[in-house]
């Protein structure tokens, strides 16, 4: 009856390490993804036709419908359509690029079909005549073609109980409708994943905090550290420790922060020149006037990441002799994976590389507990023969 139970009392241990192992790994937090895109001044509706919206309340009202435009801080241009059918936008709103999940499309399953939509009307597709002939309806113009695209989108995202007033507009909005399928969310003009590390300072040369990775669909984009982390002695550098002035989709960019370096913050910035993706959209904080991407030229894209590095807190003098000697090795362990991962090491996409580890105290914790449940096997296993021991002799 013994030899189960001891097995039993062993093997609960060992489960428990994984879980150990998952609270230590689990370190310094990262916000999500950092705030970057374009942002821009919206000129107002310049390519429209009129459509008819009917309200809940029984009202019947006619309406602009078409495409918007907007110029890009830093130069480049981009042609919107409105998301919602309830706000008319207003000419110079300032806008920023958004994901999905920040605008009126969060949780709309139609939200695919939008983009879907977007990709196959004007002006994407600006072959008015080919457009015509798809969707069975007679010549478009462009303003009629914008009008029964922004008419598809209202249904879309708001299920609005809208028409266009033009009937070839009115074909090409059923059509839209009709036949959209689902495509994915596009990804950002320009952004840092994760928008924020962060990690203790340890070491007699000093902390990397990282990684960072870009994400853009530019060619290239400079790599700005902000005044502050200059004066302070903190460079922005890759996994081999090297200096970064520019960087490219999926380049990895870590904080290297001088030993004794008090406490404090410092953040990067990332600025390229590329194409807005269609179906991305634009805030200016009012719901209701919120914009999508239908066209955009080579337009200007910034993204910012913050690293913070708290002061470790002092260990208490009575603690460090119960830790002994497998604090020790863990320190040593955790201070040699930095020097030995290449830069496609799973380790790199820790959010803090140091030269301590959050690990010690749990494994320290775990090591004195087995040490326990395995004296109690072994009293369990000695006390008395087993019963098959017993009966020989």
């Amino acid at each position: 009856m013994r030899r189960p139970l001891a097995a039993a009392l062993l093997a609960a241990a060992l489960t428990a390490a994984p879980g150990a192992r998952a609270a230590a790994d689990s370190g310094p937090a990262a916000a999500g993804r950092g705030a970057g895109g374009a942002s821009a001044v919206l000129d107002g509706l310049k390519t429209y036709g009129q459509a008819v919206l009917r309200a809940g309340d029984g009202s019947v009202r006619q309406i602009p419908a078409g495409l918007y435009e907007m110029r890009v801080d830093g130069g480049g241009m981009l042609q919107t359509y409105g998301v919602g059918v309830a706000g008319y936008a207003q000419p110079q709103a300032r806008y920023t690029e958004s994901g999905w999940g920040g605008s009126p499309l969060a949780g709309n399953a139609e939200a695919g079909r939008i983009r879907w939509v977007l990709e196959h009307s004007y002006p994407q597709h600006n072959d008015l005549a080919g457009l015509a002939k798809a969707a069975g309806a007679a010549a478009l113009t462009a303003e009629s073609a914008a009008a029964g695209t922004q008419v598809a989108i209202w249904r879309l995202a708001d299920g609005a109980q809208v028409e266009a007033a033009d009937p070839a507009a009115e074909i090409l909005a059923d059509y839209l409708q009709r036949e959209a399928g689902r495509l994915p969310e596009p990804p950002a003009s320009l952004g840092l994943d994760p928008g924020q590390v962060s990690g203790p300072l340890t070491g007699a040369v000093g902390t990397r905090l990282g990684p960072v990775t870009v994400r853009t669909s530019a060619q290239s984009v400079t790599v700005t550290p902000d005044a502050a982390a200059t004066a302070m002695g903190v460079r922005v550098v890759d996994a081999e420790g090297r200096p970064v002035a520019s960087a490219a989709n999926g380049s990895r960019l870590y904080f290297e922060v001088p030993a004794g370096t008090p406490d404090g913050t410092a953040s990067v910035t990332v600025h390229g020149s590329t194409k807005v993706p269609v179906g991305r959209v634009f805030t200016s904080g009012i719901p209701a006037e919120a914009q999508i991407v239908a066209g955009s030229s080579e337009s200007a894209a910034a993204a910012t990441a913050k690293a913070v590095w708290p002061q470790p807190p002092a260990v208490p003098a009575d603690t460090v002799g119960t830790l002994g000697q497998l604090s020790g090795t863990a320190e040593v362990a955790t201070a040699a994976e930095p020097a030995s991962a290449g830069p496609d090491s799973p380790d790199e996409e820790r959010l803090a590389t140091s030269g301590s580890s959050a690990a010690t105290p749990v494994i320290a914790s775990l090591a004195v507990g087995l040490v326990v449940l395995g004296g109690m096997v072994v009293l369990l296993l000695r006390k008395r023969p087993l019963e098959g021991e017993e009966g020989e002799g």
